[in-house]
């Protein structure tokens, strides 16, 4: 597994559709290691600090997305830095919102806590931002049958071209033209 000798969990990262979760259970497989989707388990991680996505919702309808995704940051880095510890052998996919951090210190302690691993690998499907925001709308669409551009705000974007997000990660991984299983070898091969 690459960087197996520095320890921790392999923590893929990138925005929505990019193929975090697809991805994560290739290399988990081959490695025996257990597979996280954090975005599936992290409900009582947001529970420790008086969060949750039925909260979320509501203060989505009060005050709209951007500013609740704002005042939800806090517990998104908590879950990270607690995913990060409670599974130190584990590929983890991060959702696009756990590395997307408008506030200072919630990045920072994102940045702490996946020190910690491995490796951190964002994953993107082309180096050419226009081709690769054209593929994960095209997958959100089709996957998740989301825009992601809410309130006049385009989230793809915003997770693509977050500067945050793409410092976070220790390298990044390109899936165009390539299968799943193709990229995943890459993942445990470090190509």
């Amino acid at each position: 597994m690459p960087g197996a000798d520095r320890g921790g969990p392999l923590v893929l990262t990138g925005p929505a559709g990019a193929g975090k979760s697809t991805l994560g259970l290739e290399p988990a497989t081959r490695t025996g290691s257990p597979f996280v989707d954090l975005d599936a388990t992290a409900e009582p991680y947001y529970a420790e600090v008086g969060w949750s996505i039925a909260r979320l919702r509501e203060r989505i309808a009060a005050v709209g997305r951007l500013a609740a995704e704002a005042e939800w940051e806090p517990a998104r880095a908590h879950a990270v830095a607690r995913a990060v510890a409670d599974h130190p052998d584990a590929v983890i996919a991060l959702g696009a919102g756990h590395t997307s951090y408008t506030d200072g210190g919630s990045l920072t302690a994102v940045r702490v806590a996946l020190s910690r691993c491995r490796e951190v690998i964002r994953v993107l499907p082309s180096p050419d931002r226009e081709a690769s925001l054209a593929a994960l709308r095209r997958r959100c669409a089709q996957d998740k049958g989301r825009s992601w551009t809410v309130d006049g705000h385009d989230f793809l974007a915003h997770w693509l071209d977050d500067p945050g997000a793409r410092d976070l990660a220790t390298r990044t991984v390109y899936t165009e033209g390539e299968t799943p299983e193709r990229t995943a070898a890459r993942l445990v091969r470090h190509d």
